[in-house]
């Protein structure tokens, strides 16, 4: 049996009423939601309503978890294929997300401004082009973490472009990433937090892609399904290293943040598929 993963951070959900007071995160957690087409494959931290620490937004272009003490999100999940692709210009209107509760800091493009750090999209600009709506959308703050010029502008970056490249020979794409731990090093040097310690600066930037062989496929997921996962250093002096040298098994991710990324896979599926490492090279 798969084991339990989040555990140190949510409670069972047995009852809506039931209380977690677990190491100073607000106490009430709504049920999970995964009616999402971008949750297909899971709520990796059972994020709902009632927590800003695990606040799930779920909208039409990407579902995340926000974590409105750090002012970035936990993860954001997406679906990619030729559907959301288009003609439709970089809208580059970063703002704040108005629908985030109140007691939730409402980050702004400000917040970066001289930091040192780039304003990193979770879900990339580049993967929401059939409409200008669906591409503005990816500049909300809540799809937003300060990353390294040099991790942004590089490998992360050529990992964007290698997964539309997929989608370009059908594929289907089921992406989840986020960042974790707190200081990394942008082009002003080291930094746990920017904005007077209103965002913070995570270690590490991390993404899962399960790879599917076209749309309506998502059931389809087993243990010959690839899944590419990497974890990268949110430093500089990375720009040139090539993505595939971060690549990693979906459990090393998940035992760092403490999430479950596949948890709408079967547990036998995960078993195999979260414990391989991709070596595909194309």
């Amino acid at each position: 049996m798969k084991k339990a993963k989040f555990s140190t951070l949510l409670i069972s959900f047995a009852s809506a009423s039931v209380v977690a007071i677990v190491f100073g995160l607000l106490p009430k957690i709504a049920p999970a939601q995964t009616s999402s087409v971008h949750l297909r494959m899971g709520n990796p931290s059972g994020a709902g309503t009632s927590s800003l620490s695990n606040y799930l937004l779920s909208k039409p272009q990407y579902a995340t978890s926000h974590h409105c003490s750090r002012g970035i999100p936990n993860w954001v999940s997406w679906q990619l294929n030729s559907s959301w692709l288009g003609s439709a210009p970089r809208q580059d209107d970063f703002r704040a997300d108005t629908t985030l509760p109140s007691g939730c800091n409402r980050i702004t493009s400000s917040d970066y401004t001289g930091s040192g750090f780039d304003r990193g999209h979770m879900a990339p600009s580049a993967d929401r082009t059939n409409t200008i709506a669906n591409n503005s959308a990816t500049f909300l703050m809540t799809n937003i973490v300060p990353q390294a010029p040099d991790n942004n502008q590089g490998p992360w970056a050529v990992l964007e472009n290698y997964s539309r490249n997929l989608v370009s020979q059908g594929k289907e794409l089921y992406i989840i990433s986020g960042g974790y731990g707190t200081g990394g090093t942008g082009s002003n040097g080291y930094a746990n937090t920017i904005s007077g310690g209103r965002v913070t600066v995570p270690t590490r930037t991390w993404k899962v892609i399960v790879v599917l062989d076209g749309p309506g496929s998502a059931s389809s997921v087993n243990t010959s399904t690839r899944v590419i996962a990497v974890n990268m250093p949110n430093n500089q002096g990375i720009r040139g290293n090539d993505w595939r040298s971060y690549r990693v098994s979906v459990d090393s991710i998940e035992s760092a943040t403490g999430y479950n990324l596949l948890s709408n896979v079967s547990s036998t599926v995960q078993s195999t598929i979260e414990s391989r490492v991709d070596a595909v090279f194309d």
